[in-house]
């Protein structure tokens, strides 16, 4: 049994990792096992987690490699800088996303609309085709994409980045059905508010946390810690037979 979150040899792709979500991810992964590439667009954040996790776990635990989810390019030089440090992708966790755009869906502009899109489905979708090959070819991996509760309700004022985290749990699904026969598996955690940047305006103000806190089951926000313990399960053989899913860690909200 406590082999069941054992990550030890294994490596895994995080995006999005310098802060937040991404970095807890990164630092839950290596304790448990596994080898990290931390990414987010510059360089220096993240060769800061890369440091931080190579002194607490050990050197060559992690390595830093800088790219811009919109450039296909640049995240095919990631998984390229991924196998050459470590030989292989065993995890990847697509949790770098944008919204640009906050307010109703009849004022967004469509640059902004294409922008949500492309760095919140279609980068994903890139990813999983180039790290896919190499986990089919040894009959097992795991891909988890950090979606939103966004995406399965509605909202008056991020209805894009809702519509595109519906896309991702879309994703998930189809791609659990192409690849679970080889052994990959895919799965979506849809989050509720957690205390990160995207939600700064929210926790930081104390009347307008009281007020959101006061619809929450729970009676606060998430914390990045909480969404990365997931991303832990669905790595590991824990979760061997879970695929296509969407897993709601909201605090109750969407009960």
């Amino acid at each position: 049994m406590r082999k069941l979150f054992d990550l030890t040899g294994k490596v895994a792709i995080v995006t999005g990792s310098s802060k937040g979500i991404g970095r807890a991810t990164s630092e839950a992964l290596a304790e448990h096992g596994a080898r990290v590439v931390i990414s987010s667009r510059r360089q220096e954040p993240c060769d800061a987690v890369a440091a931080a996790i190579n002194e607490e776990f050990g050197v060559g635990t992690a390595i830093a490699v800088a790219a811009n989810i919109s450039d296909k390019d640049a995240l095919q030089a990631l998984v390229d800088a991924a196998r050459a440090a470590f030989g292989r992708i065993d995890i990847l966790v697509c949790n770098a996303a944008s919204n640009p755009y906050y307010g109703p869906m009849s004022g967004i502009e469509d640059a902004q609309f294409r922008k949500i899109l492309d760095n919140n489905v279609l980068s994903n979708h890139w990813l999983i085709q180039m790290v896919a090959p190499e986990m089919v070819a040894r009959g097992e991996g795991s891909i988890v994409l950090i979606s939103s509760i966004a995406g399965i309700r509605g909202t008056p004022t991020i209805g894009a980045y809702g519509v595109s985290k519906a896309a991702d749990m879309a994703l998930a699904r189809n791609m659990a059905h192409e690849l679970g026969p080889h052994g990959v598996r895919v799965n979506c955690i849809a989050p509720g508010l957690v205390k990160t940047d995207f939600a700064r305006a929210l926790w930081e103000d104390p009347d307008r946390a009281a007020e959101v806190n006061a619809r929450v089951p729970l009676r606060r926000i998430g914390a990045p810690h909480e969404i990365a313990g997931a991303v832990v399960y669905l790595a590991s053989p824990a979760s061997g037979f879970m695929t296509g899913q969407a897993m709601v860690i909201d605090g109750g909200v969407t009960i």
